[in-house]
């Protein structure tokens, strides 16, 4: 029986291979991957969470996808539990501006040196809300109430130095109010704060707008104002500066990975989420929810994440929030 020709054979085999690496997908799945959201269900590191796992497993970019919520202490908890955490399985966490403040308010012993920025992912405008059987019906009215009783006006947020913080103390500031007198709550997130304003317990509440649109459309919350530069598509709600009030803010969200990562794994988590913001699916979600694209590779975001945080800490101390 004849062998053949064996260069021949080493071709062919070359041949097959080749083919076999060009006809594999560009990312290796990932198994087993957990998602730490450091917060309650339904508020937007939750909300960020989910919709990666969906994503990432129905486009077999990863498998077996689980997401955890590690509320408290504006994230930091489920920060302080990520950079300890000694696991196999690979990790990733939510993270975005929220964060920054919460480290710096609550003297952190953990920060986000201790992470791999990995990817920024998306931003949101917030509105101030209130019930509608509200007596507040404008900003107006709002400003009004603050300026003759400070004590008299509860702001419902998520934690001291999260973005909601940061909205109102701007609000305050470009009234001309005194921030020491903001009678700020720590309410939560999501349906948490939605129950509080609803049920009277807070004056007025804020978040990302999907976190409260479908309370808006049926009528149950009123929106006084929206931290954008100008009015969204879709959205009749009046910008701030609209109304004579100079304040705007973007809450941005992100993913984060563990430190010291080795710079083979670190692609492949790269790899992971650059193909899923690309996906079709991402872009529905995100625009179901109103999620603006802000998307910036490992590199940029780590670049962007030291200037966010110089900035901040210049925001809150400003505010009287950090010293």
């Amino acid at each position: 029986m004849s062998l053949g020709n064996p260069a021949k054979g080493m071709l062919a085999a070359a041949v097959l291979a080749a083919a076999a690496l060009f006809a594999a997908p560009a990312s290796a799945e990932i198994k087993n991957l957990e998602i730490i959201a450091p917060a309650n269900a339904g508020g937007g590191y939750d909300q960020h969470a989910r919709a990666m796992q969906q994503v990432l497993q129905d486009h077999k970019l990863a498998s077996s996808v689980q997401v955890v919520n590690i509320p408290g202490a504006g994230g930091t908890i489920g920060l302080s539990q990520f950079v300890t955490a000694k696991k196999r399985n690979p990790g990733l966490m939510i993270s975005g501006l929220g964060m920054i403040g919460a480290i710096l308010i609550n003297k952190s012993p953990v920060s986000l040196d201790q992470v791999t920025p990995l990817a920024r992912l998306t931003g949101e405008y917030q509105p101030i809300v209130v019930a509608a059987d509200s007596p507040l019906k404008t900003l107006d009215d709002l400003v009004r109430k603050f300026k003759a009783d400070p004590g008299s006006v509860s702001w419902g947020g998520f934690a001291v130095g999260s973005p909601d913080h940061i909205l109102y103390g701007l609000l305050v500031k470009a009234i001309g109010g005194d921030v020491s007198k903001m009678n700020y709550i720590a309410a939560g997130a999501g349906g948490e704060m939605m129950a509080s304003v609803l049920g009277g317990h807070i004056t007025v509440a804020t978040g990302g707008y999907n976190e409260m649109a479908s309370q808006l459309q049926a009528g149950k919350l009123r929106a006084l104002a929206i931290s954008a530069p100008q009015r969204l598509p879709g959205i009749d709600v009046p910008t701030f500066k609209e109304q004579g009030v100079d304040v705007e803010l973007v809450n941005w969200r992100a993913v984060m990975a563990p430190g010291n990562l080795k710079a083979s794994e670190k692609q492949v988590l790269d790899d992971a989420v650059s193909a899923m913001v690309r996906t079709d699916d991402w872009k529905r979600i995100a625009a179901e929810r109103g999620w603006i694209d802000l998307y910036l590779p490992p590199d940029q975001f780590a670049a962007f994440v030291k200037d966010e945080r110089t900035r901040i800490e210049g925001v809150l101390t400003e505010l009287g929030l950090v010293k």
